[in-house]
């Protein structure tokens, strides 16, 4: 399996550049994978994992709006999803907004 995401600011109509992404996999408890930053567009490839099983990525979302001069009620958007066929692409995209977000299986 390959994994992406992508964040957009809706209040903005920008790509999120420079936000923070970590990735865990459930193995009982949490543990963490990797990191990464967002690039100019507000991609980030996470690379290639091949096990089914439970995932998290965690934006760091309220750090990126301080950078930003913005209040946000959101400090962090974890988003849990679950892998059930490694061979796929999980594309992950998160939309945002200091009061809100959403999100979806992309591709």
């Amino acid at each position: 399996m390959t994994l992406s995401t992508h964040v957009l600011d809706a209040t903005t109509g920008r790509p999120a550049a420079a936000m923070t992404v970590d990735l865990a996999v459930r193995t009982g408890n949490w543990v963490h994978l990797k990191s990464g930053v967002t690039d100019a567009d507000g991609r980030l490839g996470l690379g290639a994992l091949d096990t089914a099983g439970s995932y998290r990525l965690t934006f760091g979302t309220g750090p990126w709006f301080e950078a930003h001069g913005v209040n946000a009620f959101y400090p962090e958007v974890a988003i849990t999803f679950e892998v059930t066929v490694p061979a796929e692409h999980y594309h992950v995209p998160l939309l945002l907004s200091p009061f809100a977000y959403t999100t979806y299986r992309g591709s």
